[in-house]
Order: structure tokens, then C-alpha cells, then sequence
């Protein structure tokens, strides 16, 4: 049997987020955002998640849940954290941050290395100030703050691209 993508269930209302202090409201964007890339998911087999449906694109919602691992990572524990800590997907044959060299019999596989990759990124950034900075790869000072948006805005742009993949596998639109 072929493995599917579970469903997801939303765990906190946007407008809880209205009035918060800025760490909550950030930290809540993001889960709402990773919420919404598994959402865009939820239901569809390890075939159609690993199906490039917006020709001529070769992007896959597969690839979007490996890449957002990736970047994840690189930001949240490579670049803040300064774990050593290679990547997630990236390899040999993968120059594209993990878009590239999805297949279908590892999705299950890779869905729970994007899980795993969230709660170790969550605990990177626990317990550290937004304004704690480190230095990028450019030797620029930048600050956990800076992550947070960088992320939120990763997410919110892939997701644009999930809803047209996701729409054109099954018709399947909305939130």
C-alpha cells in the first residue's frame, strides 16, 4: 500500500496571534505557516506528492516539504545555533536545497525528517533572545528576529506555490 501524507489539523486561530508579545506572534506565524505546507499535503499519496503538476516547473510539494527542511535547518541550526550539523537533503545530485531528487518511496521517510528537523529548530532557537545575533556566511551580523521574519516569508512564498501544485493534483483549494 502506498504510503499518504496524514491529515493535519491546525492547532492555534490566526487571531490568537492579534495581540501577543512579538516572540509569541513570531514563533506563531511560523507554525501556522509549517502548518499550512503539511495542510497543502494532507491526503495525497506518496505519488502525487512527488508529482511536478505546474509544467514546465519541476517543483513538487515533496520537494517544497524537503527543501523547507533544508532551510530550516541551515538558518535556524547552522547559521544561529553554529551546530555542526550537515545538511538534511542536499547532496551530490541535489544542488536545489532538496526541490531536486525527490522520490516517491521515500516520502513517508522524508516527511519525517521535515517533523524531526521542525522540533530540533524549535529547540535551537528556545530559550535565546530575538535580538542574539550571530555572524552569516557573508560576515554579517544578523539576529534571531532576522531568521524568524526570513522564515515566515520562505514559508509564505512556497506556500503560494504548494496552493497552485496542490489545485492542479486534485482541485483541492483554500486555507
Amino acid at each position: 500500500m502506498t504510503w499518504t501524507a496524514p491529515p493535519f489539523e491546525r492547532g492555534q486561530e490566526l487571531g490568537a496571534l492579534g495581540a501577543v508579545d512579538e516572540r509569541r506572534m513570531l514563533e506563531g506565524w511560523l507554525r501556522r505557516h509549517r502548518e499550512t505546507l503539511l495542510a497543502k499535503c494532507a491526503g495525497l499519496d506518496a505519488d502525487q506528492l512527488a508529482r511536478a503538476a505546474v509544467e514546465p516547473s519541476g517543483l513538487t510539494l515533496l520537494g517544497l516539504v524537503r527543501h523547507m527542511a533544508e532551510v530550516e535547518r541551515f538558518w535556524f541550526r547552522r547559521s544561529f545555533a553554529r551546530e555542526a550539523v550537515g545538511p538534511v537533503f542536499t547532496g551530490p545530485g541535489d544542488g536545489d536545497e532538496g526541490l531536486a531528487g525527490v522520490d516517491p518511496a521515500h516520502a513517508e521517510r522524508d516527511f519525517g525528517r521535515f517533523l524531526a528537523e521542525v522540533e530540533a529548530c524549535d529547540a535551537a532557537a528556545a530559550g535565546h533572545g530575538l535580538d542574539e545575533t550571530f555572524e552569516s556566511t557573508t560576515g554579517v551580523p544578523l539576529s534571531l528576529r532576522f531568521v524568524y521574519t526570513l522564515m515566515i516569508q520562505e514559508y509564505a512564498r512556497h506556500n503560494g506555490h504548494a496552493d497552485l501544485l496542490r489545485e492542479r493534483t486534485d482541485g483541492a483549494t483554500g486555507d
